[in-house]
Formats: C-alpha cells, sequence, structure tokens
C-alpha cells in the first residue's frame, strides 16, 4: 500500500508522490515567540515530527522547516510589557521552545528561518508582487489585492463576497477593497523597522512564510502543514502570494490538524483556559504527551482532560510493562543462533503490516497505535512460554523498537542518547575537526555511528538522523 494523505486543497486522500524521488520538503507554520507555545501548539509539533519520522522510515530524505516569527505586533507589545527590545523577546522564546521541543521528544528541525534573518528576500518578493500589479502601496502599508487572484478562497472554501467586514477581516480604508491584506506595515513612531522601498517598516504576517519556503525549498513544497485554524486568511494568503510570484502551486498536500479542546471547551484566550506545554512537563513524562497527541486522528478535535491522561498512563504502562518483561527475559536468554520459529515470524509479520497500512492511511496513528497493543498480547503470550528462543524475543523487540522509533510513545533505553547530547557531540566534534584532532572526530563518530545516528552534510550543514 503506497501512502496516502488527506489534502485539504482537495478534500480527498491521495498517493503521496514527491516531487523528486527520495527526497521529501515539508514547511510547517511555527510558532510566533512571543510567549510560551500551549497545548495547541504541541499537536502540530509533535503530528509533524511523526510525518517526518515515517518519510524517514521509508527512506526519504525529509528536508523539514519551521519558521519562528520574531518580529510582530505581539512581540512589539511583550517587549514594551517586559521594558526590553524585541529581539531580546525573541530569543527568550526561541530558547524556551527549544526546551520543550526536547521535553515533547521533538528534534530540532532541518531549518527553523527567523523573519529578521530574511528580510531581503521578503521585500524582493513583495517588490515581484508589485510589479506584477498584484501589489499596491497606501499610506507606507503595501496591501495585496486579492479580487486579483480568481482563485482566492480555494484552500479553506471560503466566499469573499460573504466576509463579514469588521469582525472576521479588518476594515481599513486606505485599502482598495476590504478583503485585501497587508504585506509591509509602515513603522510606527519608536517601532522596531527596516528601510524598504515603501519607507520604514517591516512585514506582515503573511508574506514572510511565502518568501522563506521558497527561498529553502522552492517554489513547490511538497507537504505544507500547520493547525486548523491558519486555513483562513494565513494559508490562503500565502496560496496567493506565491502562485502569482512562480506560477506554481505553493504545495502539493495541504495538511491541517484539528483544535484540542480543554475539559470540553474550545481553547482560547477570552476562557483564559490555555495549558503551557512547560506545565504540561512537570506533570506528566513526554511519552504520555505523545501518546496523547496520537491517540486521535490528527484530523479531528482533541480533548484534553486529567480522566484522559490518567487513561493515557495506564495504556502506557501496559505497554512498557511488556517491553520491560521481555528485556529482562533477553538478558538471562541463552546466546544462540536458531533462527526465528515460522509461526512467530508469521505473527510479526502480521502486526508490523498492520501498523504500516494504519500509518500509510493518512497516519492514522490510533490504529498504528492499536497495532502495539496486537504486539503487547502477542508478547505477554511468549513470555509464559517456559522455553522461548532468543531469536523469537530478538525478533519481538526488533519490531517493537521499529514501531516506537516512528511514534516515541515508549522511552528510550538508559543508553540511548538524547537529542541535545547529539547536538552538543557534533558541535564538540565539528570543532574538533577544526583544530585537526582527528582522532577525537574519528571517536565521536564512531560513537554515534554506536547509537544509530546517522550524520549527513547538506547545504545548511550538518544534520542529523536516527537510523
Amino acid at each position: 500500500m503506497a501512502l496516502q494523505i488527506y489534502n485539504t486543497l482537495t478534500r480527498t486522500k491521495e498517493k503521496f508522490e514527491s516531487q523528486e524521488p527520495g527526497k521529501a520538503s515539508i514547511y510547517v507554520c511555527g510558532p510566533t515567540v512571543y510567549g510560551y507555545i500551549h497545548i495547541g501548539n504541541a499537536r502540530p509539533v509533535i503530528f509533524f515530527d511523526i510525518v517526518r519520522r515515517y518519510l524517514e522510515n521509508q527512506n526519504y530524505e525529509v528536508n523539514y522547516v519551521v519558521n519562528f516569527t520574531d518580529v510582530d505586533d505581539k512581540l512589539i507589545r511583550k517587549a514594551e510589557e517586559m521594558n526590553t527590545s524585541v529581539s531580546e523577546v525573541a530569543e527568550t522564546f526561541i530558547e524556551a521552545y527549544y526546551a520543550d521541543l526536547e521535553g515533547l521528544g521533538v528534534p530540532h528541525a532541518t531549518a527553523n528561518p527567523r523573519v529578521t534573518d530574511n528580510m531581503g528576500i521578503i521585500i524582493e518578493f513583495i517588490e515581484d508582487l508589485e510589479r506584477k500589479g498584484f501589489a499596491y502601496e497606501n499610506g507606507g502599508d503595501v496591501f495585496f489585492r486579492t479580487n486579483k487572484f480568481e482563485s482566492y478562497g480555494k484552500l479553506s472554501g471560503q466566499n469573499i463576497g460573504e466576509l463579514q467586514f469588521g469582525i472576521r477581516v479588518d476594515v481599513d480604508e486606505r485599502k482598495e477593497n476590504p478583503e485585501d491584506f497587508v504585506l509591509w506595515k509602515a513603522a510606527k513612531p519608536g517601532e522596531i523597522h527596516w528601510s524598504s522601498p515603501w519607507g520604514e517598516g517591516r512585514p506582515g504576517w503573511h508574506i514572510e512564510c511565502s518568501a522563506m519556503s521558497r527561498h529553502l525549498l522552492g517554489d513547490t513544497i511538497d507537504i505544507h502543514g500547520g493547525g486548523q485554524d491558519l486555513q483562513f486568511p494565513h494559508h490562503e494568503c500565502e496560496i496567493a502570494q506565491s502562485e502569482v510570484v512562480t506560477g506554481k502551486p505553493l504545495a502539493r498536500y495541504w495538511m491541517h490538524n484539528g483544535y484540542i479542546n480543554i475539559d470540553g471547551e474550545k481553547m482560547s484566550k477570552s476562557l483564559g483556559n490555555g495549558v503551557l506545554v512547560k506545565d504540561l512537563r512537570s506533570h506528566y513524562k513526554r511519552e504520555a504527551l505523545r501518546y496523547f497527541m496520537l491517540s486521535t486522528h490528527y484530523r479531528n478535535q482533541l480533548s484534553f482532560t486529567e480522566e484522559t491522561m490518567t487513561q493515557v498512563e495506564r495504556s502506557l504502562e501496559r505497554i512498557t510493562n511488556a517491553v520491560g518483561n521481555l528485556r529482562h527475559r533477553l538478558g538471562s536468554a541463552a546466546k544462540e543462533s536458531a533462527e526465528v520459529t515460522l509461526e512467530w515470524n508469521d505473527k510479526l509479520l502480521q502486526i508490523g503490516a498492520t501498523f504500516h497500512a494504519k500509518m500509510q492511511d493518512d497516519f492514522n496513528t490510533p490504529d498504528a497505535i492499536t497495532a502495539i497493543f496486537e504486539w503487547v498480547t502477542e508478547v505477554n503470550g511468549l513470555l509464559q512460554q517456559a522455553d522461548v528462543s532468543r531469536a523469537d524475543l530478538e525478533a519481538a523487540e526488533k519490531l517493537f523498537a521499529e514501531m516506537n522509533s516512528i511514534l516515541r510513545i515508549v522511552a528510550d533505553t538508559e543508553s540511548e542518547l538524547l537529542d541535545q547530547d547529539i547536538e552538543n557531540l557534533i558541535t564538540e566534534r565539528g570543532e574538533a575537526r577544526k583544530a585537526k584532532n582527528w582522532a577525537r572526530a574519528d571517536e565521536i563518530r564512531d560513537l554515534l555511528d554506536a547509537q544509530g545516528i546517522l550524520l549527513e552534510d547538506t547545504p545548511q550543514g550538518m544534520r542529523w538522523r536516527r537510523k
């Protein structure tokens, strides 16, 4: 079975075919770094990590980009509250974001571009829109002419004529049409700003992703992802901008995860019911948080309650007990070289096939977890037998390790390196090579290889992934 992905744009499941065989590009809209991420932000963080891991499991080389919005009205207000600079606010919460990634068992993206590092390409993108007649300046602000892009609304199914201006869309008398959106904002006195052909200012929100995704991944991305709330207006505006400039589809597949409810109510600032990831990490293990996120299909709404998390922890205990018992039995098993018994091999093949069939069906993680519980049942039955071959035990452990390397819902063995440890070793290896300390550089590479870490040179520098 080939991987099938539900494409928000076509509202159908489609066979996944990347533009370049064996390679896949993913762009996911990242955080506006003016505060700590909440549980709603954590869902795409974990889910698209699964997408990346599964594609790597299927032997794709994945270029995975998640941006940081590090200049924005929210950051400006936060800087005023904290009596500091916008850049200091950004650095504070980018560091916090990376800490939360570690706490959720999610490695860094291939690249995390920042708006402030890409101002030149953003301005050039807007200039291109202006030359093509899709952008106009008024009072130092630059706007996009949505009525000139005939398919505006195709992703979200929005009818421009039915939008409620003043409620769904900001009213601005300087716009030619109410639905036009801002590409460049003129700076107010005292605000952070950059020079541009239209005066001092900064980018609008939508333009940054169009410019940075094109810069890093090309005119067309294989997969563009984000939360359901980004379909309109953010992704809709991205499509309009990008397709005007390139004349090509922005993405082959659009993927959006559903909302998270808190105790049955939609999470919102007005209700004050947001739950921060840094607080969740002090109450729950990262494996429990990952299991919770993956226990419901990514396109469906997910409800967070303490009762749900208690059930999650009980379910995880069943799995971890089976894994622990298997590893304990392996520790005392005879060092024989017998082959896996035919019946046991068939059972494992069936469980593995079910797991992959569910993952290939639009990343159906709840049913993939069910396959893991089938493994638990079979392993518990195997361990009740007095005479079990080492080969059967090792085959069971190998299958679980593969499934868990994708979902990561059971803690790694104590000997496995943490993501930050790997990053530190790679940095040390780079310094050793600069100092021509080849012995230490080789020693680190051998250590990483023994831990199943594959190093790859890319145009963006050294990257790593687990084998």
